[in-house]
């Protein structure tokens, strides 16, 4: 029989207890959580009060003294007895605050706690994310340079799509709007009556709560909560951060199965239990795997927000409980993940270059058929003539084993006399590359450092800019 009080007999998700930074952790911890709670009740007093209504200094005071002072197990005592968390959390406020007690949660509704607390959790969490997306990015460009510019051209596709999200983040991030104080239906018909019927009082209300949350602007219209579509919005630019991840950590995979590229492997770690030689490339394994998490949680908004009945129906909370906490954790987790695998990605030119010059003399047919041509041969007999050539190495290579002999076959076919002097110059392989250096370099100029600048400047230089 489990111990109830053994937290090894309880399931932990591995979100938190293997894998997040302790920021996002506590971002979506109940210490978070339930001291914003008690914020938000001290700015909608201090507000109110500031507008005309019957609330002492004193009062104002005992509030800001307890914010951080709360008593968990009563407000679980007394959430089983009500059966209601905002109000298990006003009695249990109320205790500590016995002269404020009257005045806390005036004119409000749980969704005034809940849907804003919400919002400043996820305006929070971007700004956790946000710095890891950037500093993926530095890391990142700063294999470019050194290696054959294919790879660099295949690193810049990657940060392509980490400049998408990071430019997504900030979007979304700046763009969230609070909810403010609207009252049970988004009416504000409560605040309308405390302030008896001056309407500019309460836009003013609103406007000052909305201010000392630390947002710009507040919706103008609610119903009971904030629209579900901005959580649609949230989980979207989320997931598709997952998408670019998995499909970076893909490459990672499949360029590791070739040895051309190897992600960090510590001098104790152990790649199998079973096969000692195994270097598995278990970080970006893990990435893909948390990857898929990240991606479908976008269906919970989606469907929560199709299905809202009128100002709002109650069935959205259970669902929002898990599907935003997990989705920032996740991500989280896998940028992360990803900036440590840039920070000490190992990239091997020698078993690249030995590769290229494997599959170089099928790469260089068609160069070969464009050379014939100019020589004056028809494109259509050369073609057949490598075509018949092609099959007759690659069955060297693929059934004895062999090196690939296609340019030696071409050399001793009389038919490829006019272009023997040139076969060298076009099997040189930065022919192939056509302009991917210049792309490359004008991408880091042009879009890259840009993205990088503000951050770099905020961290006081810390974060080098490769040229």
């Amino acid at each position: 029989k489990a111990a109830g009080g053994d937290s090894l007999c309880r399931y932990r998700s591995p979100l938190v207890s293997r894998y997040a930074s302790p920021d996002m952790a506590y971002n979506f911890s109940d210490r978070k959580k339930f001291s914003t709670w008690r914020r938000l009740w001290l700015y909608l007093a201090q507000a109110s009060k500031s507008l005309g209504l019957a609330i002492t200094d004193e009062q104002i005071q005992e509030m800001a003294a307890n914010v951080d002072n709360i008593d968990f197990k009563m407000a679980a005592d007394e959430e089983k007895r009500l059966r209601h968390d905002v109000m298990a959390h006003v009695h249990t406020f109320a205790h500590c605050c016995p002269k404020a007690a009257g005045i806390i949660h005036l004119g409000a509704t749980s969704c005034y706690v809940g849907d804003n607390t919400d919002l400043i959790v996820i305006r929070d969490g971007f700004n956790l994310l946000l710095p890891k997306v950037r500093c993926t990015v530095s890391y990142r460009q700063e294999l470019l340079p050194a290696q054959l510019t294919t790879v660099g051209k295949r690193c810049c596709m990657w940060i392509q799509d980490l400049c998408m999200d990071l430019h997504n983040f900030e979007r979304a991030r700046d763009e969230l709007r609070f909810r403010g104080v609207k009252g049970t239906t988004g009416t504000q018909a409560s605040f309308l009556q405390l302030f008896e019927g001056d309407h500019d009082k309460v836009e003013e209300l609103d406007r000052l709560v909305t201010a000392m949350a630390g947002f710009k602007r507040a919706f103008i219209v609610t119903g009971q909560t904030y629209s579900r579509k901005v959580d649609i919005e949230v989980l979207s630019v989320l997931a598709s951060l997952g998408a670019s991840i998995h499909k970076i950590c893909t490459d990672i995979r499949l360029l590791a199965n070739l040895k051309e590229i190897e992600e960090p492997f510590e001098k104790e770690q152990i790649g199998s239990s079973a096969m000692a030689y195994k270097r598995n490339p278990m970080r970006s394994e893990r990435c893909c795997s948390l990857a898929r998490h990240l991606m479908i949680l976008v269906m919970d908004p989606l469907q929560t927000a199709s299905v809202q009945w009128l100002e709002r129906t109650l069935d959205d909370s259970a669902n929002r409980r898990v599907c935003l906490a997990e989705a920032f954790l996740t991500a989280d987790i896998i940028l992360s993940t990803l900036q440590n695998i840039s920070e000490g990605l190992v990239v091997y030119p020698k078993v690249i270059a030995r590769r290229i010059q494997q599959e170089l003399p099928f790469m260089s047919t068609e160069n070969i058929i464009m050379a014939m041509v100019k020589a004056g041969g028809n494109r259509q007999d050369c073609h057949e003539k490598i075509r018949v050539l092609s099959l007759e190495a690659a069955a060297v290579v693929k059934e004895e084993g062999g090196d690939n002999d296609l340019i030696e076959r071409i050399r001793a076919d009389p038919y490829f006399s006019p272009i023997k002097e040139q076969l060298e110059a076009l099997l040189e392989p930065t022919s192939f590359t056509g302009r991917a250096s210049q792309q490359v370099a004008r991408f880091l100029k042009e879009e890259v450092h840009p993205a990088l600048i503000p951050y770099q400047n905020k961290m006081g230089g810390k974060i080098q800019l490769a040229l």
